[in-house]
């Protein structure tokens, strides 16, 4: 039986994504009882997702063990994991990908952090990856960096589903959006397909986490859900815009944009506050696995989130009243998202070789 909360949020418009992976959820049954009975129709993954499942269990063991004696190691060795994961978990989500004719359905592997100001190598990674899992449904993300950009507009052209991450304003978006079109205007003048699927990921509950260390008080949570309003602006202007019309007048579809880090870290705060109000149409919130259980159990969509911007234009002019600079902290914030990933990556690796050490020394002549 479908929870009535969570389709709420399909009837609005939106569809849910987990923001987990781990083979706990996959062998259990656990992720297809979520896409049976929580709406739940697609699913991202981020390096610090799979440092955590592989650090605190066992469940790998066995495949880190057969894979270090086959000679294969650190990133090489953490892609296989994954794409065993994710494969499995697209074969899940492979009826809704194929019923929404690949609007929907979709899994998502991030190519190393440590790319993301590495334009040529991020090209690489994307074609090799998305080549390696021969899988119809998987996004590769890549980080909305200056020099991700770039990437994805390649990645786009060269017909590889991207998962535009990292992104934290609307100018983040309206980034992400343009190398998307550009990517297929570009297959467009090759007279290629033009269904190359895509979605933009912008970070919603980090922009508290850092507003309320410097401002405190009666403007607490509030700074994340304006500045998403106004990139939902940004999203529905795009959609109506002449150079997007001619796209997919020509059989483009939406890069939709995409709600990221929306599990409310402030305890004082209700739990399922991101996702009640971002339930927005056209759009998907990919939420923690805690989250999703929370909104399932007692979540409510009072009001679709609308274009209508001037409640959030006076929040962010509260903010800046106060001395904070929205510009910069999206810069500061992107930064720092992209090197909480690299940590997470290093750290990882580090896992992946504690459990490989035992079998490289066995092997070892």
């Amino acid at each position: 039986m479908k929870n009535p909360r969570t389709l709420a949020l399909h009837d609005v418009g939106q569809r849910l994504w987990l923001d987990n992976i781990t083979r706990q959820l996959l062998q259990s049954g656990t992720l297809a009882r979520y896409i049976r009975e929580l709406s739940v129709t697609g699913l991202t993954s981020n390096p610090t997702i799979f440092e955590h499942a592989i650090a605190t269990g066992t469940l790998y063991d066995e495949s880190i063990r057969e894979l270090t004696a086959a000679g294969i190691s650190d990133e090489r060795l953490f892609f296989e994991l994954a794409l065993e994961d994710l494969t499995q978990a697209a074969g899940l989500f492979r009826p809704i990908f194929n019923d929404s004719q690949g609007t929907d359905g979709w899994v998502s592997l991030e190519v190393s952090p440590l790319l993301a100001h590495d334009t040529s190598g991020t090209i690489v990674a994307a074609a090799h990856l998305y080549a390696q899992a021969a899988c119809a449904n998987l996004l590769i993300k890549i980080p909305g960096t200056a020099e991700g950009i770039v990437a994805i507009e390649q990645s786009i052209f060269a017909g590889i589903p991207v998962n535009v991450t990292l992104l934290f304003s609307g100018d983040h978006y309206l980034a992400a959006a343009h190398a998307y079109m550009r990517g297929l205007e570009r297959r467009a003048a090759l007279g290629l397909d033009l269904k190359v699927g895509s979605v933009a990921s912008l970070f919603v509950s980090r922009w508290d986490v850092a507003a309320d260390k410097a401002i405190p008080g009666p403007f607490r949570n509030r700074l994340g859900i304006a500045i998403a309003t106004l990139a939902y602006k940004a999203y529905r202007e795009m959609l109506r815009s002449n150079r997007w019309t001619k796209l997919e007048a020509a059989g483009a579809r939406p890069q939709r944009l995409l709600w990221a880090s929306t599990g409310t870290k402030d305890p004082a705060a209700p739990d399922t506050l991101y996702v009640e109000t971002l339930a927005a149409d056209g759009t998907i919130d990919t939420i923690p696995e805690k989250t999703l259980l929370a909104f399932a159990d007692h979540g409510k969509v009072s009001a679709p989130l609308l274009t209508e911007t001037s409640y959030a234009e006076d929040i962010i002019a509260k903010f800046r009243d106060e001395g904070l600079d929205d510009h910069a902290l999206a810069s500061r914030l992107q930064r720092e998202g992209v090197d909480g990933f690299a940590k997470s990556w290093r750290m990882l690796l580090a896992r992946i070789r504690e459990k490989s050490h035992p079998v490289a020394s066995a092997v070892t002549p």
